[in-house]
């Protein structure tokens, strides 16, 4: 293939030849600094305050930033946007010193007038460009009671009560700082034409095809190592495969456990890092047979994690006790046990709630952000749970479209569903997920529609908790409540991998799960 003219649609033209070309080696050369991603899924829209997928964040990340970021393979803050903070003795007013000299991609000035437009947009919902989505992690900054101005440079946010994930949460794809004029000339599509601070600006983006983000010369944290980068949504995890071996890709991630192997020699780089991570089956318990928590706790029994971990995944996960990720080391209560396999005990407790034979709507997604190998782990799973008596059927949807169908609640439609989340503290999941005022039509993410008062007063006290022992011990409580009560069954907690072309230099994978594109060289 010869070299194209590496404009923005050249770019474009080229993945799509070089899709064709699996098989072809030689011909499927990708050119220098130009990387191109095989990404799991179209992305939904390209605006912070909008999105909730790992899929999408993969991308914002390197088109923005935020006040603060997580140190390179840490989950520890560090200065971004903003330099430097001061927090008030009783942790409710967090002061920012903002960076000079920063520009928008649009050319409009960073100041602390863009930090408060940002956070009224994503927090007040008469905000003229309030558009957060229909299923927004605006959660993630509940506490904020108003975000003042002090001068250009300074900006002072004030909470309701201490609330100790609040600096983890700013350096979150949610805390992204977009630029208000793009937002105001674009209104309701800013999501497709996007604009922040980041490494790259965005290019051109073609639906099903490719989204592609061009280096900014003018970064404030120094021009990127590459020219473009190309992020092209492959769903089909063999495909994605095929065309990494066949070079019309340089990166891959989330690499089927089953290929792995294929990619052993010196043409390639496997990258693998743990983080924290829960794969795990939502299900419904305000109707059907999991409203009962003995059938709950007997789906918890009837599947062979073991077997899915080993066999299905290849041994690139580990079972799952509960809802915390054991890589929040000083959250996860190591006392826990996973539910064994056990399916006699399983028949019991389905005997005793007279549930035998119940009929399973489950729903599984072709693939999606830390999703794994969802259709063979949903197909083995259906089996499991067949073989204690229950009738299951699987219905299966696009990543997207199965967002679509979970995120609003399984109520009257579904009695089970696949689940992965990564997550930044060990806050977020339970509280998005777990709390009764999570449940869907009040804005979170409790498709399932757990409820436990105990678990509320829990999850309520640790966030305002300052001295993390304490805020330890009561996630440690609350993990011991909810593996009793079982509203999920508890499957696997992953480590993400990823795979490069030897021609990839300067990659690593983060414990947040982000990409992170800004030091990555391509000869």
């Amino acid at each position: 293939m010869g070299v194209l003219n590496w404009t923005r649609r050249g770019v474009l033209a080229a993945g799509t030849a070089l899709a064709l070309s699996m098989g072809m080696q030689a011909e499927a050369q990708t050119p220098p600094g130009v990387l191109i991603v095989g990404q799991i899924a179209e992305p939904k829209a390209l605006d912070p305050a909008a999105v909730t997928a790992v899929n999408d964040f993969r991308i914002l990340m390197n088109v923005y930033d935020g006040l603060v970021r997580y140190k390179s393979g840490t989950l520890e803050v560090e200065p971004a946007l903003a330099t430097d903070w001061e927090i008030s003795e009783d942790g409710t007013e967090y002061t920012f010193t903002l960076r000079e000299g920063v520009s928008f991609h649009d050319g409009a000035p960073f100041n602390a007038q863009a930090v408060v437009f940002n956070f009224e947009r994503m927090l007040n919902e008469d905000h003229p460009y309030h558009d957060t989505g229909p299923f927004p992690l605006a959660f993630f900054f509940s506490a904020v009671e108003t975000v003042e101005a002090v001068d250009d440079l300074t900006v002072k946010f004030t909470l309701n009560a201490p609330y100790a994930p609040f600096l983890s949460n700013l350096a979150y794809p949610t805390g992204l700082i977009v630029s208000p004029a793009a937002v105001e000339q674009y209104g309701a599509d800013f999501g497709r034409n996007p604009s922040g601070t980041g490494p790259f600006t965005f290019a051109e983006w073609r639906s099903n095809e490719a989204v592609v983000v061009e280096a900014n010369p003018d970064y404030w944290d120094g021009a990127p190592g590459l020219q473009a980068v190309v992020f092209r949504p492959i769903t089909d995890a063999n495909t994605r495969t095929a065309e990494m071996l066949a070079g019309g890709i340089d990166m891959m991630v989330e690499v089927p456990p089953v290929a792995l192997s294929e990619f052993q020699g010196d043409a390639f780089q496997i990258f693998e890092q743990s983080g924290p991570h829960v794969w795990f089956l939502i299900l419904n318990a305000k109707e059907g047979p999991f409203a009962d928590k003995r059938v709950r706790q007997a789906a918890n029994y009837a599947i062979n994690k073991s077997a899915l971990v080993d066999d299905v995944l290849e041994g690139t996960a580990e079972v799952a006790a509960g809802p915390t990720p054991p890589a929040f080391a000083w959250a996860y209560n190591e006392d826990l046990e996973p539910y064994p396999y056990d399916p006699d005990k399983a028949k019991e407790l389905i005997a005793e709630a007279g549930a035998e034979g119940a009929e399973l709507t489950f729903y599984v997604t072709e693939g999606g952000s830390g999703m794994l190998d969802p259709i063979a782990m949903g197909t083995a799973i259906q089996a499991d749970l067949n073989a204690v008596g229950f009738d299951t059927r699987i219905e299966t949807y696009e990543w997207n479209t199965f967002l679509g169908e979970v995120n609003p609640g399984l109520e009257g439609k579904a009695d089970m569903a696949e689940m992965a989340w990564m997550t930044n503290d060990p806050d977020t999941l339970p509280f998005l997920a777990l709390r009764t005022d999570a449940w869907p039509d009040k804005g979170g993410f409790n498709s399932g529609y757990y409820s436990n008062p105990e678990v509320d007063t829990l999850l309520e006290e640790a966030r305002v908790a300052t001295d993390q022992d304490k805020r330890a011990e009561l996630y440690k409580e609350m993990q011991t409540i909810v593996q009793e009560d079982a509203p999920w069954v508890f499957v696997a907690n992953w480590k993400q991998n990823a795979v490069t072309s030897d021609r990839v230099e300067g990659f690593e994978l983060q414990p947040s799960f982000f990409l992170l594109l800004d030091d990555v060289v391509k000869n």
